[in-house]
């Protein structure tokens, strides 16, 4: 049976458990004083610049490219950062600068706060940032659970070099190797639902097996960057995805390298109810955590801007909630 195929849009067509999926990849250029661009900002609609200019956007940030402070509930984000930096700082306390290949697993459960921002920190120097972001559905039971953030610190991420292939595990695992634990209230928590996140980078010929799936299981694999490749024995071009099924699949890249992105977990198989970043199972459960939003703002924010960045000299770190910090090199 050919395998099914789609291009991908934005966000990226995801199954279920997935929500949401995007990739951003902007090339900003040298950073100014405030670690912002060192490039006029005219002509861009500042607060929601998301039209690709000069190979970068500002999202929603006026002064350095990013997301500010901004709230969440009933579901997960996970964020890989494979090049430049991302500035967290959330409603709980916690704060990290992470990328070059770091993750963050942030499980929002009854609600939190939380600001994304891309600091330029090279003066000097393009400051090229790539990332995805991934949304997780939770099941009814857990969307109202304490919110949860965990750092996956890419020295912690299974890195698994195979002939013409690599694989860098976020969750999940793969020829004998298994990604850190998620968070302890995740659907990927219960390694009976399959749930994985992997990057995957293939050389020109160069090929993966991934594994059969039980049923009940829903997997996609999306090639944003390359040339063509094989899924099976259909062929999938750049900017395409594809559902490959349950059964054993091999990928095969033509004659120029390719990147994939790799996603499967058992689906949660329950209504979905939508509003922005706020995910429940009926709209009622909506209009009542906008409420709960409305009176308590999620905890609040501790912070003294919308849009907070950490020092530029400050390298890969994390404040926890309980006050613990990690610094790593």
């Amino acid at each position: 049976m050919p395998v099914k195929t789609f291009p991908l849009g934005f966000p990226w067509d995801t199954p279920d458990p997935f929500l949401f999926c995007v990739h951003h990849l902007d090339r900003f250029p040298e950073g100014n004083e405030n670690m912002g661009p060192k490039a006029s900002l005219a002509g861009r609609l500042l607060g929601n610049d998301f039209t690709l200019r000069d190979g970068w956007r500002m999202y929603h940030g006026r002064t350095v490219p990013g997301f500010p402070a901004h709230p969440h509930c009933g579901f997960e984000t996970v964020t890989l950062v494979t090049q430049g930096f991302c500035d967290h700082s959330d409603s709980l306390g916690a704060a990290a600068r992470f990328g070059q290949g770091d993750a963050q697993w942030i499980t929002t459960g009854k609600g939190l706060q939380h600001s994304e921002m891309f600091p330029l920190r090279n003066p000097d120097a393009p400051n090229t940032l790539e990332l995805f972001q991934i949304w997780l559905n939770l099941p009814a039971r857990s969307k109202h659970v304490a919110p949860y953030f965990q750092m996956l610190w890419k020295e912690s991420l299974p890195d698994l070099r195979q002939e013409g292939c690599r694989v860098r595990l976020v969750a999940g695992h793969f020829s004998g190797q298994n990604a850190p634990s998620p968070p302890p209230d995740s659907w990927a928590s219960d390694p009976n639902n399959h749930v994985t996140i992997g990057l995957i980078d293939l050389e020109p010929s160069g090929s993966i097996t991934l594994p059969a799936i039980p049923e009940g299981v829903n997997r996609r694999v999306y090639l944003f960057e390359g040339g063509q490749a094989t899924v099976r024995d259909t062929a999938l071009s750049a900017g395409h995805g594809a559902d490959p099924g349950r059964e054993e699949t091999t990928i095969t890249a033509g004659d120029s390298p390719c990147r994939l992105l790799w996603l499967q977990g058992r689906a949660i198989s329950e209504p979905v109810a939508k509003y922005g970043p706020f995910v429940m199972n009926r709209p009622e459960e909506i209009e009542a955590a906008l409420a709960d939003f409305r009176r308590t703002e999620f905890g609040g924010w501790p912070w003294d801007r919308p849009d907070p960045v950490h020092a530029r000299e400050k390298g890969r770190f994390a404040l926890f909630p309980d006050g613990k910090e990690v610094v790593k090199a």
